[in-house]
């Protein structure tokens, strides 16, 4: 069965809001964790408002980008909102219905993990419903004071790490199972 992995970028004080505080900190390291991860991976899951901004830059950015971007414009994007209508993303589809029974059939299909990043609203849905099944989380040395948090709404949620890696940038990768 495919492993649903939520990825996130979270500042010390666990706000994973509006990524741009993120750049000052990049390393090949970092670029490194994020090929390998999206290599292991053949599916994006993302709601509305990370879909619309990945949809609006990703396609522009081959150039930049090369094989990353090449992925994450091939790959199957699966988008759950109930308030777009038309996808225009290149193999983006809607999911609609039951949020749980649509995530088990796509992780009953055969292939490597579904990626999902952003997306704060549905990722605290998956975990809500113990739809994930690994956490990646790149924690940055900042702290922000406010914004989304991938957390909050959760109390006693127990995970099990299993990595983690230092980056040269000071930025600590966990990589998390539930």
């Amino acid at each position: 069965m495919r492993k649903v992995v939520v990825t996130e970028f979270l500042s010390l004080d666990g706000v994973m809001e509006d990524p741009s505080w993120t750049f000052q900190f990049g390393s090949r390291e970092q670029e490194q964790f994020k090929f390998d991860e999206l290599k292991a991976s053949d599916a994006l899951l993302l709601g509305r408002v990370t879909y619309e901004g990945f949809a609006a830059a990703w396609p522009h950015m081959l150039e930049q980008t090369g094989e990353f971007g090449v992925m994450m414009n091939d790959y199957p994007k699966y988008v759950v909102s109930t308030t777009l209508k038309k996808l225009e993303w290149k193999n983006s589809h809607l999911l609609g219905g039951n949020l749980v029974e649509e995530i088990y059939k796509l992780k009953q299909q055969p292939g490597r993990d579904i990626l999902v990043a952003g997306s704060a609203k549905l990722a605290q849905s998956l975990l809500e419903h113990g739809l994930v099944n690994e956490y990646r989380l790149l924690v940055f040395p900042i702290v922000l004071g406010s914004g989304k948090k991938l957390f909050a709404n959760e109390t006693d949620t127990k995970l099990k790490l299993v990595e983690s890696k230092t980056f040269s940038s000071g930025v600590i990768a966990l990589v998390y199972s539930s």
